[in-house]
């Protein structure tokens, strides 16, 4: 505390993201990271990027990986924006397109940074229960609202929610923005961005950090109709006009475009994200049905907070949300390797009663 803060410091409180702890042999299942590392073709232009350009400024508009991503989407390039991982682009999307006059929706399992992006904003919002199956329920979405936001797959359950549910709400919300976060949609989950064109209210926002593997590039973008993303511009030029470093356009340009390698690391964690799901499942657990490179588990008889303790002296280190009341006894799983996941399965079957 300051008595230099301003009041609006006073009260925020803060998202805490997964620890990343230095510990011997970890085994790392708690951030939803990689576990393969990018591709090969954007190593190489990362490294190639450091050279003596690196004493001008990065282009401002990050031309070439908006091409590359408009191709990949087969949308103009005009329909996209790019910025400092899909957590800036977040920001942006609450500061410039979602209203201060009636609250932004966005369901109660979701990603902790919604609210806090409300709070740092001064905008109010509702959070809409998930149905007792932890699904998201679109026709609950109603009433007088500055904007919605649905991650999807849902941060935390790993649950999709299918295209034409999707296309329902926005045929019934047609004068506020509906943002869909795809962060983990490469991992089983149906792209809204086939919608963009039909509907000028949808903003669809993804991220290099899980599927490409470069979550240290920090490189996120979102795709939707002109005027959304000169919104998203105008803000971002009112803060920062150079969001991506040189390394970090040129990399995520060669990565979008190894669509081959996106495939294949995408295709070994569903794999293994099926098998250990099945595994967990005769070990008595109830597992949510995941399309993302997470799964959100629950034992019927050993707490969350002694699971999750217990790993960790193992040195394996899950997800466990304890303040969050509905899924305070699960806990979350990243999909890594498939003997990290052994690694875990090994540590379960001396944790977990018999």
């Amino acid at each position: 505390m300051s008595r230099f803060w301003n009041q609006r410091v006073h009260t925020l409180k803060p998202y805490i993201p997964g620890e990343q702890p230095r510990m011997a042999k970890l085994v790392k299942l708690n951030t939803n990271e990689s576990p393969y590392g990018p591709s090969p073709r954007a190593l190489e232009a990362i490294k190639a990027s450091a050279d003596d350009t690196l004493r001008l400024y990065p282009d401002p508009t990050a031309l070439a990986l908006r091409t590359a991503i408009a191709v990949q989407a087969n949308v103009p390039v005009e329909c996209v924006f790019v910025g400092n991982g899909s957590d800036e682009v977040l920001a942006h999307t609450f500061r410039a397109l979602f209203q201060d006059d009636a609250p932004v929706l966005f369901s109660d399992v979701t990603y902790g940074f919604y609210p806090i992006y409300c709070q740092l904003f001064g905008l109010t919002y509702r959070t809409i229960p998930l149905r007792d199956d932890f699904t998201i329920a679109p026709e609950d979405y109603e009433g007088p609202t500055g904007g919605i936001i649905i991650a999807n797959p849902n941060a935390n359950t790993g649950i999709s929610l299918p295209l034409p549910a999707i296309e329902s709400l926005l045929q019934r919300v047609s004068e506020q923005v509906v943002v869909i976060d795809e962060a983990y949609v490469d991992f089983g989950g149906e792209s809204a961005i086939s919608l963009i064109d039909r509907y000028p209210n949808l903003l669809v926002i993804r991220t290099f950090s899980k599927s490409s593997g470069l979550a240290g590039l920090r490189v996120g973008y979102a795709i939707g109709s002109p005027p959304l993303i000169e919104g998203l511009t105008r803000v971002k030029d009112s803060f920062n006009s150079y969001p991506l470093s040189r390394p970090a356009q040129v990399g995520a340009e060669a990565s979008i475009r190894d669509e081959a390698w996106l495939k294949q690391t995408t295709a070994r964690i569903i794999t293994t994200r099926e098998r250990i799901i099945t595994a967990l499942q005769k070990r008595g657990m109830e597992v949510l049905p995941s399309t993302a490179n997470f799964i959100l588990v629950h034992h019927p008889s050993c707490s969350a907070a002694h699971i999750f303790t217990a790993l960790r002296e193992r040195a394996i280190i899950v997800r466990h949300q304890g303040d969050s009341p509905r899924i305070s006894d699960w806990l979350r799983i990243t999909i890594g390797t498939d003997e990290e996941m052994d690694s875990l399965l090994t540590a379960l079957d001396d944790i977990l009663p018999r």
